[in-house]
């Protein structure tokens, strides 16, 4: 019980460290900027986000600066205007991906399955996991004997820059000439190859890409006795 002489202290004060530990809460989830991010990726204003959420645009500068502390109804009705639940803002971030390889780290690699390689290769991501692509340094080595050079097939999508020398490239049944600074990008489920055609080595980087290629669409069912199909050609399964 208080002295008659001393002033009450208003019942409802907010202490000093809930307002402090608030603030701190609030810098440590970044949600000033995760509400910043929404908003940009949405190629929204802030008029236009406090026009759907309710709120004035001066409010919604000073969240998204760490100026003010929200309350749970604010961020619900954010949460809400981008389609996202409230345990949003406060989730760990997820740590961006970043991974630099030094050239030093690089290992130089054969082509595999041949007694004579016509090209060497290196890794440029084998650190990164559950990579959705894969670029690779490559040197491909002049060729006598352009009947040693193997076709092969993968799932995806490769991409090819010439950077220094002459280079061919088989795809199907069709032969492509580069020569440096060109480049291609090709289906690579179909059989394909390259062949050094000069003297020099040629250089050049490659980015090989998971994507699966595009199933056909299921052709409806043919009228009563169908022709049968012919088998494949040699030619359509061999380069």
């Amino acid at each position: 019980m208080h002295s008659p002489l001393e002033p009450a202290s208003p019942p409802f004060e907010t202490a000093p460290d809930t307002v402090h530990s608030a603030e701190a809460y609030i810098a440590e989830k970044r949600i000033g900027e995760r509400i910043r991010r929404l908003r940009l990726k949405r190629s929204m204003g802030l008029v236009e986000l406090g026009r759907q959420a309710g709120l004035s645009a001066s409010f919604l500068s000073q969240l998204e600066t760490g100026r003010v502390v929200p309350t749970l109804r604010n961020l619900a009705r954010i949460a809400m205007v981008f389609g996202r639940d409230l345990s949003y803002f406060f989730e760990p971030e997820p740590h961006p991906l970043f991974r630099l390889h030094r050239h030093t780290d690089r290992v130089r690699l054969p082509q595999s399955g041949v007694d004579a390689p016509t090209y060497f290769f290196e890794s440029l991501a084998w650190m990164v996991p559950e990579r959705q692509l894969d670029p690779y340094y490559a040197e491909f080595l002049p060729v006598r004997n352009p009947s040693e050079i193997r076709p092969h097939v993968h799932p995806g999508y490769e991409f090819l820059y010439l950077l220094e020398g002459e280079l061919e490239i088989r795809h199907g049944d069709r032969t492509h000439s580069l020569e440096t600074g060109d480049s291609v990008y090709f289906d690579a489920g179909t059989p394909h190859s390259y062949r050094c055609s000069a003297q020099m080595p040629a250089v050049a980087l490659i980015v090989t890409m998971h994507q699966p290629m595009p199933q056909p669409a299921m052709r409806p069912a043919a009228a009563a006795n169908p022709r049968p199909a012919s088998p494949p050609a040699e030619s359509d399964i061999h380069a």
